[in-house]
């Protein structure tokens, strides 16, 4: 279902022009960026800003109508990441070019989505070799580590 140019600009300044599941940034695909029904419109779900994610082409595209995989650890079913609810940081970490699942949630989208894919994989290393990847955001430099307590007063 086609979004307004609004709700669309919208949803892009939200997730500040990257990719909300691998958080690609959309200067460094050459694929249009797409607007992803979080709940998807066969499923009930409604185009809303609460329900619409900034979605490179490739996750909108494995991702489809889906709402959860099979966890290969556990072999449950479990629900998708979904970037109104979740923090994405509970759920993915990066190693080097490679986003791992830290929960079911992100194992599952991790696999459903085909973030690791062989070719994903490598343009990630090539950004990460012109150091402009994993975004700033997701860099440990944005988590900085708190300043010690102050040192107890002397009298």
């Amino acid at each position: 279902m086609a979004v307004s140019a609004r709700l669309a600009a919208a949803v892009r300044e939200r997730a500040k022009d990257r990719c909300e599941y691998c958080r690609m940034p959309r200067a460094f695909d050459p694929i249009p960026f797409e607007i992803d029904h979080v709940v998807p419109t066969c499923h009930g779900g409604v185009t809303s800003l609460e329900n619409c994610a900034f979605s490179c082409w490739r996750c909108n595209c494995f991702k489809g109508p889906n709402l959860a995989g099979i966890d290969d650890r556990t072999g449950r079913v479990v629900r998708l990441f979904h970037p109104r609810k979740d923090r994405w940081g509970t759920h993915f970490a990066w190693r080097g070019p490679v986003l791992v699942g830290r929960t079911g949630i992100g194992r599952v989208t991790v696999a459903v989505l085909r973030i690791n894919s062989s070719h994903r994989v490598a343009h990630r290393r090539a950004l990460i070799d012109e150091d402009v990847f994993p975004p700033r955001l997701d860099s440990p430099a944005t988590h900085p580590t708190p300043p010690p307590p102050p040192s107890p007063r002397r009298t």
